[in-house]
């Protein structure tokens, strides 16, 4: 796993992303865990989720006043190998999500399914439950919508990347760290 460059005191700014056509998982940078439902059908719910992410991730939204104030990381659960049915538009999803976040020079991650639930959980095949439950048991937090679980996760294994775990797991969960593509994240 490559370290990172950490420029200034205290921990990173990380965003954790499940990116879904229906429901996106967000874990904010401050912690904070919900989803974003598209208003629009069709294809233009990749706009609406591109903007709600642009917006998560730090940019102001278009016509009004103030800083953007990008984050350091964005964790993404990478498109599952199998699900050749929603495989378009999911891979839309992404593309447009993983071109905003390369315009704004944000660094990225994709982790896989199997690397997520190892993390979270300490099997790779684990089940939507078995990720809500450790999420209880090791934060307190009950989120009751699945993509909102994933992206706790997902937020905390950038953190954890970088050096700065919220939460505090076994080695064997923490071993499928190594195996994730963490890119240089560079802080002012």
């Amino acid at each position: 796993m490559p370290h990172s460059h950490v420029k200034t005191a205290g921990p990173p700014r990380v965003v954790g992303l499940d990116l879904s056509v229906t429901a996106t998982g967000v874990a904010f940078d401050n912690g904070a865990q919900d989803f974003i439902g598209p208003q629009a059908d069709g294809d233009a719910r990749i706009l609406d989720i591109r903007e709600a992410v642009r917006i998560v991730v730090g940019g102001c939204p278009p016509g009004t006043r103030g800083i953007n104030r990008w984050v350091d990381l964005v964790v993404i659960e990478d498109i599952p190998p199998v699900r050749a049915k929603a495989i378009g538009m999911l891979g839309m999803v992404h593309g447009v999500v993983r071109a905003l976040l390369m315009d704004n020079g944000i660094p990225y991650a994709l982790v896989p399914p199997s690397s997520l639930k190892k993390y979270a959980t300490g099997r790779g095949g684990a089940g939507k439950p078995d990720m809500r439950m450790e999420l209880f048991k090791r934060t307190g937090d009950d989120v009751r919508d699945d993509n909102a679980v994933d992206a706790a996760w997902l937020r905390y294994m950038g953190l954890d990347a970088l050096g700065h775990p919220e939460v505090h797991l076994p080695k064997g969960h923490r071993e499928g760290l190594a195996k994730i593509a963490w890119p240089e994240v560079r802080r002012a």
